[in-house]
C-alpha cells in the first residue's frame, strides 16, 4: 500500500488546496494530510484567519483525505518516523530551495519519494486575504 503525505496551513481553503489533495490522492492509496497549527502559523509571522481545529474539519471532510493530522513543526523526518509514508507530495513552489533540497536527501535516505505539483495559478490564501483587505477598505 503508498502512503501519501502531505501538509499545509490551508487557510480559506480554495481550488489549491483542492487540486492539491485531488492530485496527491490519485497517486497513492491512503493520503495523510497535516494541518499547520496556530503556533506553527505565527512561526512564519503569519496569523492564520480560519482557526487550527476549523481547518482540520474542513480537511477532513475532503473525499481525497484519509486521515487528518496536526502538523505542529516543520521536521518531516520527525514525520516520516511517526506516519511511516512513501510518497510526500509538495507544491513545486519549493522545488530547488535550499530548504527543500536537504529534505529530498532524508526523505531519499528512508526511500520516501518527494513528489512536487505546479502551484495553482491565480490563487493563494495571501492573495484571497489581500482581496478581502482592499473590499474591506473600501467600504
Amino acid at each position: 500500500m503508498v502512503i501519501g503525505y502531505t501538509t499545509g496551513v490551508f487557510d480559506l481553503f480554495h481550488i489549491g488546496h483542492l487540486n492539491l489533495l485531488r492530485k496527491a490522492k490519485a497517486q497513492c492509496d491512503y493520503l495523510i494530510v497535516g494541518v499547520s497549527s496556530d503556533d506553527l502559523v505565527m512561526y512564519k509571522n503569519k496569523h492564520a484567519v480560519i482557526p487550527f481545529e476549523e481547518r482540520m474539519e474542513i480537511v477532513k471532510a475532503i473525499r481525497y483525505v484519509d486521515e487528518v493530522v496536526p502538523q505542529l513543526n516543520m521536521d518531516k523526518m520527525e514525520a516520516w518516523k511517526k506516519y511511516k509514508f512513501n510518497v510526500m507530495f509538495v507544491g513545486d513552489d519549493w522545488k530547488g530551495t535550499d530548504k527543500w533540497n536537504k529534505i529530498e536527501e532524508e526523505m531519499n535516505s528512508v526511500g520516501v519519494k518527494i513528489v512536487y505539483f505546479p502551484y495553482t495559478k491565480g490563487t493563494s490564501s495571501t492573495l484571497i486575504n489581500q482581496t478581502l483587505e482592499r473590499l474591506r477598505g473600501e467600504q
